[in-house]
This record gives structure tokens, sequence and C-alpha cells, in this order.
């Protein structure tokens, strides 16, 4: 191969040459495609929205939170719940009604004008103001109940809208992963391209045989394929998106480029303050234990007596009037107190307290599960978010070098010094090692977004 080198010294300077307008032209290369790469989704949205909407992560989890369906109806079981509760209070309070009734019985003639004696007179009208109120402890408890399980809504709902959290940083940098993955692809075609074309150059100077340049196209077809396979996932993770955050499945839109973006990992110390103090999953655990021991005492409260006690204010007269023709005024007032004392029912309170003692126990069993749940979730949370912070650093210097290392395998394969497999190899590991860091990039956004499952505090550039 020395008579290569001597022989063919001049091609050498020219494919040199070839090689520096290539990488000047590569940066060109690479803006051009960022535009291309921003117009193609606006060629897919609809014509009568030119420009894309731009998305932060914050707009995405605005967007999320008011189309979700999921999340809507987590929404509406705690606003339920809410009445429920304010149902409860309200029948612990008095209630008022004001009756109105119309009367007729048939009459036995004039002596005796009355033939049931529930009936006072041939026609009576009743328009009386009735004010109820019973107390009881089942009432008291159903209040206490409705308020646990309108706490236990609250809980789930905020469940609910921590796991839509996770969802939506997941599709939006995955989004933004394959936005990258898919330049990354478009320059690594170019060069394929480029890097055939130079071996068909130096073939034809004599200085490569014919093999190399079987490689070369051979790898300028799998960069091919790679590059459709990079626009097949950018589409698929863009509708993917499209469908959590827009009603209308609005696909004008382009998300921010922060992936790359500083987060800092909180302490596992504030992780651990924030969970016990705002994790959502064992405060609804524990107002199921609240909900299940005022079902307890509700059905307790069926061998203990209850008083209702009510008032009228009307007329109960034979004539529709305010004063009778005598002229005595046909307005009066009662009252009744009630004392109902249960004595026997089959024992069927004793098998409803049975029932609600057995569901207090199991829900006493969740909670307990839900607080070692939760032990365990921080350690393996904080674990997956701080090995995948430490990897990011050395994946961004893989990349780096790998990027490095083609540079300078492509000038020794120009220079005579390397062969087309070192440089097939070379290319190889640079999108291997492109893809692994933007792979490790999100990885680290969903571990902060599990994270704050457990603290409610999502961590954000």
């Amino acid at each position: 191969m020395k008579w290569h080198c001597i022989i063919a010294r001049p091609f050498v300077f020219i494919a040199v040459g070839v090689l520096f307008c290539a990488g000047s032209a590569r940066s060109q290369g690479t803006e051009a495609y960022a535009s291309s790469a921003s117009s193609q989704g606006a060629n897919q949205a609809p014509a009568n929205s030119a420009q894309p909407r731009r998305l932060t992560l914050q707009d995405a989890l605005a967007l999320a939170r008011k189309n979700s369906t999921q999340f809507q109806a987590a929404q509406t079981d705690a606003a339920i719940s809410r009445q429920d509760r304010y149902q409860a209070a309200a029948a612990l309070l008095p209630s008022v009604t004001y009756n109105n009734q119309a009367l007729y019985t048939s009459s036995n003639g004039p002596g005796n004008p009355v033939r049931y004696i529930a009936n006072n007179a041939v026609h009576e009208y009743v328009s009386q103001a009735s004010i109820h109120e019973a107390i009881d402890l089942a009432g008291i408890s159903n209040f206490r109940r409705a308020s646990a399980a309108a706490a236990l809504s609250r809980a789930r709902a905020e469940i609910a809208s921590r796991g839509l959290v996770v969802t939506v940083v997941q599709g939006y940098y995955s989004l933004a992963a394959a936005q990258q993955k898919l330049q990354s692809a478009q320059k690594a075609s170019e060069e394929g391209n480029r890097f055939f074309k130079l071996t068909q150059d130096l073939q034809g100077g004599g200085e490569v045989a014919h093999s190399d340049v079987i490689k070369a196209e051979l790898q300028m077809n799998d960069r091919r394929r790679q590059l459709q396979e990079a626009q097949l996932m950018f589409l698929n993770a863009r509708i993917d998106l499209a469908v959590l955050l827009f009603p209308d499945f609005n696909e004008n839109y382009e998300v921010a480029d922060d992936l790359h973006s500083p987060v800092p990992l909180p302490t596992l110390a504030e992780v651990q303050q924030q969970a016990a103090r705002d994790n959502p999953d064992v405060r609804a655990a524990l107002e199921a234990v609240r909900a299940a021991g005022s079902d307890v005492t509700a059905a307790r409260a069926a061998y203990l007596p209850s008083l209702s006690l009510d008032y009228w204010y009307g007329i109960d007269a034979a004539q529709f009037a305010v004063n009778g023709p005598n002229g005595l005024s046909n307005l009066g007032s009662s009252a009744a107190a009630t004392l109902n004392i249960p004595i026997w029912n089959w024992g069927a309170t004793q098998s409803r307290i049975k029932q609600a003692e057995l569901r207090r126990t199991q829900a006493k069993r969740e909670l307990s599960l839900a607080q070692r749940k939760l032990l365990a979730e921080i350690q393996s949370l904080y674990a997956e978010a701080d090995t995948a912070l430490n990897e990011l650093a050395g994946l961004n210097r893989s990349a780096e070098l790998a990027a490095d290392s083609l540079r300078l395998t492509m000038l020794r394969y120009t220079g005579g010094e390397a062969t087309i497999l070192e440089v097939v190899d070379a290319q190889n590991t640079s999108v291997q090692a492109n893809t692994a860091y933007q792979d490790g990039a999100v990885r680290y956004r969903v571990a902060l977004a599990n994270l704050q499952t457990l603290t409610g505090v999502l961590t954000t550039p």
C-alpha cells in the first residue's frame, strides 16, 4: 500500500479539500434541516394555521388538565363528593316546608257530618308551615363519613393529576428527543452520502479498492433507512402528544427545545419530607380509614334512640281563610316530639356493625400497605433519578467523543491511514452514542416526574 500513498498524494490534498468543504456545509445542512423539520410539522397542519404553536412544558400540562377525560372524571368525582358532604351537613339542620292540602269526606247527614274519624269536617283545608329536626348519632356519623369521602375524592383527584403529569412529561420529552434523533439521522444520512461520494472519488484516483465503495454504499443505504425510521418515530410521538393535549387533534404545534436544559435533583431529605407531608396515596388511604370508622359508628347508632321534633303553624279548618264564620282566627300552631327506641330487628343491626368493622379492618391494612409502598418508592424512584442524572453527563461526553472520533477517523481514512471498517464502526458508534444521550435525557426527565407523584413538586428548568 506504500505506492498508493506515493502515487496518489495529489489526490489526498484534493480529498482533504473536499472534506473541508463538506465540514463547513455540515453546519449549514444542520441549520437548513432544523428549519425543514419545523416546516414539516407545519405542512401537516391545517391550511388555516400557517404558524405552528410553540408549547412549553407548562403549556402542555395546562392543556392536558383541560382536555384529559380521565383527569376531568377524577375532578368530577371530587366535585360530586363535595356536594354529598354539603347534603349530609344540611340533613343535620332543621328543614322548613309549607304544606297545602284540601280534604273532602263523605257526610253521614246533619247530625253526624264526618264519616271518617281521621278527618274533622266534610271540607277541611290545611295550610301550614312545618319545621322538622331529627337528632340522632347516625346523622352525625353520616356527615363525618361524607367529609372523609370528600377528602378521599380530593386525594384521588390529586393522584390523577400527578399521574397525568408523568404522562405529559414522557410524551413531551419523547417528542423532543425524537426531534433530536431526526436531526441526527438527517446529519448521518448526509454524511453517508458524502462518504459514498468520497469513496467513489478515491476509487477513481486509484487510492481505494472497489470493496470500499460497496461498503460505503451499504452504509449509505443503512443511514437512509435509519432516517425513515426516525421520521416515523417523530411522527408517532407528535401524534401521541396531540391526542393527549388537543380536543380537535391539532398537529400544528412544536415543543420547546429544553430537553438538555440543566435541572437540579432535590436532596433525598427534601424528597422524604415532602412525600411524608403531601403524598396523596397515603392521604387517600387515611381518609378511607376515617370513612370506614364513620360507617361503624353509624351502624352502632342503630342501637340508640332517635329524637325528632316538629312544629306546625298555619290553618287547619273547614274554611280556607284566616278567620272563620264566627270571627275566630283559624291560625294556630302545634308541636310534637317523637322518641323512637329500637327494640328488635332480628340481628340486622349487629350484622351491619360486623360488616362495617370488616371494611374498617381492610382499610387499615391498605393504609399500612400505602405507607410501606411510600417508603419503598422514595428509595426506588430517587435512586432511579440519581442514576439517570449521573449517567447523563457520561452519555453526553460519549456522544461528543464519538463525534470527534468519527471526524478524526474520516481524516485518517482520507489520508490512507484507516480502513473502511474503522470508518463504518466510527459512524455506528456516533449514531448509537447520540441516541443513548437523547434517551438518557428523557429517562431523567421522566424520573423527576415520577418523583413528583410522591412529593407534588415537579422540578423544571
